[in-house]
């Protein structure tokens, strides 16, 4: 698929978001002037940024601060999730025990870990980076369980009928067809990695933008705060959408020929 093609039709099918985006913006700006509010209660997006603008260097060293964990938090999460996820699909035994305790750990709240995780690894980059990657990683090993169980038993009658072998069946039948779920738990895990990182940083941190924004909320500086926000909000969106852009890339292809395998059934 041609990548230019693929960026025209994700600005296309995005230009009603940012219409509404806009006019949203604009009728926060004017509620603020007419309601005469003060700044420190809810600063106008003129003022914040401003606020932005006039804070470059500090914002733009704490974003890469807190980046830099969401993508080591969500890179793990992959790298052990996605295998794991795998294992639980081909191992029974690894369903009835692994997989139930996830489930069930799912629940514990992960900012309730968090200071644990400071008196365990200490103030660096450990805790905010397991934070990041305990609450990505359970979607990310729930969709691709889903999407590895979703190839119908037809399916892989015919991939034996056709000779394949079990890698064959793995990398042409089952891997294909599980793709889309895979994504939606990386779309949903990398936003989640964000909230990780901050929480980590709320928690213990010295830099980043959870530590920017604390120190700013406590002087009341609620324009800065905001300043934070509307970053961290730009952060997650284009993450996500560098994760929907992959997939758009990488599913089409791949769901195409599991499809011709549907028809040939």
């Amino acid at each position: 698929m041609n990548v230019m093609k693929v960026l025209r039709k994700k600005v296309r099918d995005n230009m009603y978001a940012w219409g509404l985006l806009v006019a949203l913006i604009v009728f926060w700006e004017a509620a603020v002037k007419l309601m005469d509010l003060p700044k420190y209660f809810l600063p106008a997006p003129t003022a914040i940024a401003q606020k932005i603008a006039a804070n470059i260097p500090l914002l733009a060293f704490n974003t890469w601060v807190t980046l830099y964990e969401v993508l080591l938090g969500f890179a793990l999460g992959m790298l052990i999730g996605i295998p794991l996820a795998i294992l639980i699909v081909y191992v029974p035994v690894l369903e009835k025990s692994v997989y139930s305790i996830l489930v069930s750990a799912n629940a514990i709240p992960k900012v309730a870990l968090a200071p644990i995780l400071v008196v365990w690894l200490g103030f660096g980059l450990a805790p905010k980076l397991v934070v990041a990657f305990l609450i990505c990683f359970f979607p990310i090993v729930v969709n691709t369980v889903i999407g590895m169980k979703s190839i119908t038993p037809e399916m892989i009658k015919l991939a034996k009928i056709l000779g394949a072998t079990s890698q064959q069946q793995f990398f042409k039948f089952r891997l294909p067809k599980a793709l889309p779920s895979i994504f939606g738990g990386l779309k949903i895990g990398v936003t989640l990695a964000v909230v990780g990182a901050i929480v980590g940083e709320y928690v213990a941190a010295e830099k980043g933008l959870g530590y920017v924004q604390m120190i700013f909320a406590g002087n009341l500086d609620t324009a800065m705060v905001f300043s934070v926000l509307v970053i961290l909000s730009v952060m997650s969106v284009v993450l996500f959408n560098v994760v929907a852009f992959i997939e758009t890339l990488v599913v089409k292809g791949n769901t195409e020929e599991v499809s011709e395998c549907d028809t040939a059934q």
